[in-house]
């Protein structure tokens, strides 16, 4: 069977245009929360603690990060497709404990679920893509994935915040939720196939070692994996205080919610909508180089943020951090797949968004604590510090993967091409 199966973008574009489609309404359920729930936990249900209030973005994190390891794990054996529509499944309840909770642990209950229907759909879109688009596009196939996610949750984040500030919090903004459950579940069901024939096809030639212990490697002892994997987790744990400091910080600075809704829809839409870029960039240049860059530009935009003062400010910087994290997200997941065997990426991409997801809870505890005992400009500074230490960690320990450079001298010496440009720059990278 896998001899019969084509690996590529092009040859495998419908299924992969269906699995961007439903991944945009992974990313929209994760919208739904990004610019309201934080006035929810001070409007409704009287919670004053930063910590308190960011409860829900620990629970979703940890949660988010252990499903990501087993969808990760479980995936060869059961299949992509079946963990992709137990994920929307599981969704169901979500957007009715949101709109009828009654306290605040209903808003946990909600997001207990959330965290395992994200990891189980997202994870299993993100294999299914990489596995259909084989070595040559995996950057800008993780572009597109990403834009599609991330573009909807902005566009979600923007909807609620109007919603919010034109017909109240609850119950209007979560109606969008029942909808992205119904599109996502029955796409699932009927339009998307398994890919586990595109896996046996691309191991066939593949002459990248296993892992010797997945878990470990890819957690710190490689060192492109475990350089991914840190900054992975500091990405996230800057996002986390992101989605919760956030919205709290711009109320206190008197924003409306309809502005609040605007400033915290541009940082995902600049992240979103970057990847049709850097997504193809990382394809073609030094993936240590992308990482890099992105991650000092997310730490200056965050540093930054504490001289902000105006709502061209605010937009400004997010956009920058948009940016930033445009270059690293594709990448991350490029990175990994470029530097695992096709049989080990599953597990190995697993354990990155196991690390990576556990940025959410570890950034929200962290920015809560610092924000109740210091300031919240305290807690945004030290998180860009973090964010500057984990761009240092790139530049000192990842290299470029080699076996692209032999592959260019190869092709070189027999006669077949000559180095373009972009294949001198990765020579100079992995020097």
């Amino acid at each position: 069977m896998s001899k019969q199966v084509q690996l590529g973008l092009r040859e495998n574009w419908k299924q992969f245009t269906l699995l961007v489609i439903i991944n945009g309404f992974v990313g929209g359920m994760v919208g739904l929360e990004r610019s309201i729930l934080p006035q929810i936990a001070e409007k409704e249900f009287a919670i004053a603690a930063k910590t308190a209030i960011l409860s829900f973005i620990i629970v979703f994190g940890i949660v988010k990060a252990l499903t990501n390891y087993y969808t990760g794990t479980l995936a060869n054996k059961y299949g992509r497709k079946k963990l992709l529509v137990a994920g929307w499944i599981i969704g169901i309840p979500i957007p009715f404990l949101l709109m009828f909770a009654p306290n605040w642990s209903w808003i946990i209950a909600a997001n207990i679920l959330l965290g395992i229907n994200q990891g189980l759909t997202w994870s299993s879109t993100v294999v299914m893509k990489i596995d259909l688009v084989g070595e040559k596009q995996r950057g800008f196939a993780m572009g597109l994935n990403e834009f599609a996610g991330y573009i909807s949750v902005a566009l979600i984040a923007f909807l609620t915040g109007w919603i919010a500030g034109e017909y109240g919090i609850r119950p209007y903004p979560f109606y969008l939720g029942i909808v992205l459950v119904v599109l996502g579940l029955l796409g699932s069901i009927f339009l998307i196939r398994d890919t586990k024939h595109h896996v046996a096809k691309e191991a066939e030639n593949n002459t990248i070692p296993f892992l010797k212990n997945i878990f470990w490697d890819t957690t710190w002892k490689n060192k492109n994996l475990g350089s991914v994997t840190q900054a992975g987790l500091i990405n996230n744990l800057n996002d986390g205080m992101a989605w919760g400091i956030f919205p709290i910080l711009l109320v206190s600075k008197g924003f409306s919610l309809g502005e609040i809704g605007i400033i915290t829809a541009v940082y995902p839409a600049v992240w979103g909508i970057g990847q049709l870029f850097t997504g193809r960039m990382s394809d073609r240049f030094c993936k240590k180089d992308m990482l890099y860059i992105g991650m000092l530009l997310q730490a200056v935009a965050l540093v930054a943020l504490v001289w902000a003062s105006s709502m061209f400010h605010y937009i400004l910087l997010s956009s920058i951090l948009g940016w930033g994290t445009a270059m690293v997200y594709p990448t991350f997941l490029a990175t990994v797949a470029e530097n695992t065997h096709p049989k080990d990426r599953a597990k190995s991409i697993g354990v990155f968004r196991l690390w990576r997801d556990l940025g959410y809870a570890i950034g929200a505890i962290l920015t809560g604590i610092i924000a109740d005992l210091f300031s919240i400009n305290a807690a945004i500074v030290f998180i860009g510090i973090l964010t500057f230490i984990s761009a240092i960690i790139i530049y000192v320990r990842m290299k470029c993967r080699t076996g692209a450079l032999l592959k260019i001298i190869s092709r070189t010496h027999t006669g077949n091409i000559n180095p373009t440009y972009t294949e001198s720059h990765s020579i100079l990278c992995n020097g």
